[in-house]
Order: structure tokens, then C-alpha cells, then sequence
């Protein structure tokens, strides 16, 4: 099942840079203006790694932002911002946040390790959505020119008396690392190198199988990676050091965070549909055609919040429709939809988002899964009132309102090796990057 190994970890050299000043959400979460505020707040920020800008005659010199984050993690090591643990280690981590919309505060904990790379079809290691071609090219060119993982996989495992948890949070001292971010979140830090305590927890989690909750495309990515540097002899095996398991080779492990599904402070957050450009988009044609598979009631302008709140008290599948012609609350009709999607297993076709991809995105819209994979007429978005108010400012052609995926949906289309439309979920706070770095070399 789920091996785990811990790792002599590169960390930032405190008395060179402050955390908070190299610390970044994941890549995929960061926008132009977080971006340049990461660049503008060190010159040792993570983000020119991750995230780099690309510089006026690249070309010509044949430089890129990935021969630059090669460079960069190269001299940052030589210079002592990045120093490596003397010991292979784990790290608790924890996250102390407010949820959304909301004053209820929570904590989520887990902890940093290596963790081995399966097949999905070894059924240790489930997926829970679809991916997208371009984040996974972009990530193994960052891999190749690095060799170097700089943010973790998001994992979970079922746990529910949290006896993994136990082993690492019961006599803990005051973090060794400690955060705050943009969002607000207190991320905490504990280095575990006792291997006594180390080789507790891989036994403890060598029964568990794992669902990625985030980080499919990085995961892939690295799966792939490892298939390319398999030693070409059969004779590479998972070796000890100091009675401590490591990967049969560096490539065969990635830097995880390892969550418990069953804890309270699991938070799933909706990610809201903005579609835009496309040929010919008529909102009451559209409306007219929905009918057949939702009934449509007809809202009275409101804010997002609002509708989020509308949309949260719905039964069954539902979605808000925010057009330039007016906005609309879609019920699904069961019959309906049950007969288009006949050929979709229950536990898919029950899903919400099954509903949106399938029903209006692909059959109403056009947007086959291509064009949905390529994100060609799609933004994906946390914030419900920056997606309505793409449709307000002419930017977009209409947005679809979602309510989040539950974790009892996710677990039940995962272990059963399903999966969701991309971007199904949003599980909040994200996991910081730059945290550890796991170094191939």
C-alpha cells in the first residue's frame, strides 16, 4: 500500500531570508499580481523558481524562465539561502484558518514526507478528476531543468480514530517554522527526525490507500519522470539507511502533504465556471434549450453572495446561470438528465458538476471535453463575485455558480477509479510551497 519515506530536505536559511518573504501559494494559484508582489518581496522568493517571468530576448540569448530557475536553485545552495538537513526527516504541518464566507475557524493537520509513485491502476494511489494537458508540459520542463520538487502533492488517507496523526502531534514543542499568509492562514512547521517516531508512522500508513486532493497535474507529471529514470537494471530496491526506508531511486518518490480525510478540518471550497469567446452566445436561446434537461426560475438581480446562498439551500443538482440577459437559478430534472447521461455510472451521474460538463457545457454550449481539457473557452474560478463580474464587465459570456463537491462524493468516486470533470474541487487553505524542497540530485 502507501510507502513513505522521510528525506533530507533543503529548506530556507532563516538567517538569509524570511519565510514569509520566500514562501508562495502553488503555482497554479498564483495570479499576474500576486506574481509581481512575490518578486517584488525577495530576490530568494520561491516564485522565480516555480513561477518565473519570462525576460525580453530569451531567445536569442536561449535562455528561458526554466534555465533561470535552474540557476537560481544552483546558486541559492551555493550562497546558503537553501541548507540541507543533516538527517533524513518528516514535518508535521499545520494550517490554522477561518473558513470562508464564514467565522468558523478550523485546523487542518498532516505531514510532509516522501511518498512512493503508483500507477493508478495499482489501486494505491487514486485520482479524483481529470487533468490538463498544458500545466503537465510546463511542470516536467520546470523538473527536467531543476530536478527538484518544490511544492507537495496534496494526499489523503482514511483515518478515522487518527492514530496517524497521534504519532506525530501528541508531544510536539513550539514550530520550528511558522507563517502567515495572504489568506490569512497560520502555517506551522515541526522537524521529526527521531527514527524511532519516523518508522511508527510509515508502518502506520503502509495499509492506507491514498485520493490526490491536489496537485493530479504535478503528480502525473512526476509519475512519468520516474518511468523515464527507472534504472535500467532489475536489480533497484527500496534500501535502508539507518534501518530508515528510502525510495528504490530518487526519482521514484515525490514530496507529499498527508491529510486525513476523516478529520473536521477538511474544507471544500466550489470552483465557479466563466465561459467566454464563444462564436455565438444568445442568453435567451440558451435558456430556451436548458429547459429541456433543468427547470429554470427566473432570478432577481443580486450579488454573488446571494446567489452562493440560493444556490446552497437547492436539494438536488443546481447551478446559477449569470448572463448579460438576466440570471437563472437551473434545478436538474432527474428524468431528464438520467436519460442523457444512461451511459455514466450512478455515483458520476449524480455529481452536479457531471451535470454542467456533460448536460450544458458539452450538449448546450459545444465545449466538447477538447476544448474543456485545452481551456479553450473556460476560466476556472475560486471567487463567485470575480465570475459574475466577468459577465457584468463583457468579459465573459456567462458563468455557472456552483456548490462545492462533498467529501463523501469524492471519496465514493475515487476508490471506485472514477472520476470528476477538471477543477471539481478546491480544498482550502492551499499547501504552501517552498515549505521543504525534495532535491533528485
Amino acid at each position: 500500500m502507501a510507502r513513505i519515506y522521510p528525506f533530507r530536505a533543503w529548506r530556507y536559511n532563516p538567517s538569509a531570508v524570511r519565510l514569509e518573504d520566500a514562501v508562495t501559494q502553488p503555482y497554479d494559484k498564483i495570479s499576474p499580481a500576486m506574481q509581481q508582489a512575490y518578486y517584488q518581496r525577495s530576490p530568494y522568493n520561491l516564485v522565480r523558481i516555480i513561477l518565473g517571468l519570462p525576460e525580453l530576448f530569451d531567445a536569442e540569448r536561449g535562455e528561458s524562465v526554466y534555465t533561470r530557475a535552474a540557476r537560481d536553485l544552483k546558486a541559492w545552495k551555493e550562497q546558503g539561502v537553501l541548507t540541507q538537513e543533516k538527517d533524513p526527516c518528516v514535518f508535521a504541518y499545520s494550517q490554522r484558518f477561518t473558513v470562508p464566507g464564514t467565522n468558523t475557524m478550523k485546523e487542518r493537520r498532516g505531514f510532509i514526507a516522501l511518498g512512493k509513485l503508483h500507477e493508478y491502476a495499482e489501486q494505491v494511489v487514486f485520482r479524483h478528476e481529470q487533468t490538463l494537458s498544458k500545466p503537465k508540459s510546463d511542470r516536467l520542463s520546470l523538473l527536467k531543468a531543476t530536478r527538484a520538487h518544490f511544492g507537495q502533492i496534496f494526499m489523503l488517507y482514511s483515518d478515522p480514530a487518527g492514530s496517524v496523526e497521534s504519532i506525530l502531534y501528541d508531544d510536539l514543542g513550539p514550530a520550528e517554522g511558522e507563517v502567515t499568509d495572504e489568506y490569512g492562514v497560520l502555517h506551522r512547521v515541526w522537524r521529526i527526525s527521531d527514527p524511532a517516531t519516523i518508522r511508527l508512522l510509515a508502518t502506520a500508513m503502509d495499509d492506507k490507500k491514498l485520493i490526490i486532493a491536489d496537485g493530479h497535474h504535478r503528480y502525473e507529471t512526476a509519475l512519468n519522470y520516474a518511468k523515464e529514470h527507472t534504472p535500467a537494471t532489475s536489480a533497484h530496491t527500496e534500501t535502508n539507511s539507518s534501518h530508515l526506508p528510502q525510495p528504490a531511486f530518487p526519482e521514484a518518490a515525490v514530496m507529499m502533504t498527508f491529510v486525513n480525510m476523516d478529520s473536521d478540518g477538511l474544507v471544500i471550497l466550489p470552483t465557479h465556471r466563466v465561459v467566454h469567446s464563444l462564436e455565438r452566445f444568445e442568453p435567451a436561446a440558451f435558456i430556451r434549450a436548458a429547459e429541456q434537461f433543468f427547470t429554470v426560475e427566473k432570478l432577481p438581480a443580486a450579488d454573488a453572495n446571494s446567489y452562493m446562498k440560493t444556490l446552497g439551500e437547492q436539494k438536488g443538482p443546481a447551478f446559477v446561470a449569470v448572463t448579460r440577459g438576466g440570471d437563472f437559478l437551473l434545478k436538474s430534472k432527474a428524468d431528464a438528465i438520467n436519460a442523457a447521461l444512461a451511459d455514466i455510472p450512478d455515483r458520476q451521474r449524480n455529481l452536479d458538476l457531471t451535470h454542467l460538463h456533460s448536460i450544458i457545457l458539452d450538449r448546450l454550449l459545444g465545449l466538447d471535453a477538447e476544448k474543456v481539457r485545452e481551456q479553450t473557452n473556460i476560466r476556472y474560478l475560486r471567487d463567485a463575485s470575480e465570475a459574475v463580474d466577468q459577465v457584468r464587465r463583457g468579459e465573459a459570456d456567462v458563468t455557472f455558480l456552483t456548490n462545492p463537491v462533498s467529501m463523501e462524493q469524492l471519496r465514493e468516486v475515487a476508490f471506485a477509479g472514477d472520476v470528476m470533470p477538471q477543477k471539481s474541487t478546491d480544498f482550502f487553505p492551499k499547501l504552501l510551497s517552498g515549505l521543504t524542497i525534495y532535491s533528485l540530485e
